[in-house]
């Protein structure tokens, strides 16, 4: 009798085998094995799990572009909409719109580009209308801006000064505030940050890992309360963290993993921040022959083997098989006579 120590997947498996010299080819007859699968024929999925942290994703800052004393400021954690004002200077609104473009300029008559599309669609989306969302800044849209400046309680110019609006891709989530009612606002001074609203997973990954994850690549999330959603990655980004008097600089690989379905948002909506693990797949194998990784023994003559019972349950024989992927405590075996739904010895 020995044992083997076989790695799957990160781990030991050990494996008893009882195979004598004068057995190890042909046919036994002097007991059954005590207990036996069946060979399966299944995808195996080897996984890597990862340390994730649940929130809302990576955060972004809004800076001032616009001078005035800061009057009116959200709690955080609120939610705004396209339309809403995210603060105020002077009493007077700075507007959220939808856009993934940032603002970066005045807009008014004359101007073309993709920012003035974001402003025209969601002007548009609004309610104001008398002009087509294109990317001119027409004079019909300087009229539908002066009727939004009216309603915004702004002077009514038909020109949409830089820092008036700010531009992100959806509905956000405040974060964190760090400017003050009462504070002064200058061009570059920052006011808040802002997450989207919906459930997110963020991994960090040593650099030497970066292959386990592309922008698309699926996954699963391992919530706290054991359940499991399934995850896409929506973004990945590279930092570089400064050297310090005790370890080199390194680099790290940053995931955003996003939560599929309504129910995995459900399920997520109970925690406002929470540890998860996010499992990779690392390997596929599709519809191949498996055993339990307890079934393999290893053969006098080297190379590994099962014991496989024959159709009457009397005697059995040893084959030997060529081993594959070994993943969720299976193992991909090959080999002449190996085909699905034979029954095998498990060692004891």
């Amino acid at each position: 009798m020995g044992a083997l120590a076989l790695a799957t997947g990160g781990t030991l498996a050990f494996v008893w085998f009882t195979v004598r010299g004068d057995d190890a080819q042909g046919s036994q007859t002097d007991g059954l094995p005590p207990e036996t699968t069946t060979v399966r024929k299944q995808t195996l999925r080897d996984t890597r799990t990862e340390d994730g942290e649940l929130g809302y994703g990576p955060s972004t800052a809004v800076t001032g572009r616009l001078a005035g004393t800061f009057t009116a400021l959200p709690a955080e954690g609120k939610r705004i909409s396209r339309g809403g004002m995210l603060y105020e200077l002077d009493n007077r609104p700075v507007v959220l719109m939808y856009g993934a473009k940032p603002a970066f300029r005045d807009l008014a008559a004359g101007v073309v580009g993709p920012d003035v599309r974001q402003l025209e669609a969601g002007l548009a989306a609004l309610g104001y209308t008398g002009f087509t969302v294109d990317e001119e800044y027409s004079d019909l849209t300087a009229k539908a801006v002066e009727d939004w400046q009216e309603d915004q309680g702004l002077s009514e110019t038909g020109r949409v000064e830089l820092g008036r609006v700010v531009f992100a891709p959806g509905k956000i989530r405040v974060e964190s505030r760090q400017a003050a009612e009462g504070q002064q606002s200058g061009p570059g001074g920052e006011v808040l940050t802002y997450t989207g609203t919906a459930k997110a997973v963020t991994v960090e990954l040593d650099s030497a890992d970066r292959q386990l994850a592309e922008k698309g690549t699926k996954v699963t999330v391992r919530l706290p309360d054991d359940s499991s959603a399934a995850g896409t990655v929506t973004d990945v980004s590279t930092e570089v963290q400064p050297a310090t008097d005790k370890q080199e600089a390194e680099t790290k690989v940053n995931l955003v993993v996003g939560l599929e379905g309504k129910n995995a948002q459900k399920s997520a909506a109970f925690y406002e921040q929470a540890a998860v693990q996010v499992d990779f797949t690392t390997g596929t194998r599709r519809d191949v022959l498996t055993v339990p990784v307890a079934a393999l023994l290893v053969l006098p003559q080297g190379g590994f083997g099962v014991e496989v019972v024959d159709e009457t349950k009397s005697t059995t024989r040893y084959v030997s098989v060529t081993t594959g992927l070994f993943a969720d405590g299976k193992v991909e075996i090959s080999g002449d006579g190996i085909t699905e739904g034979i029954t095998v010895g498990m060692p004891t």
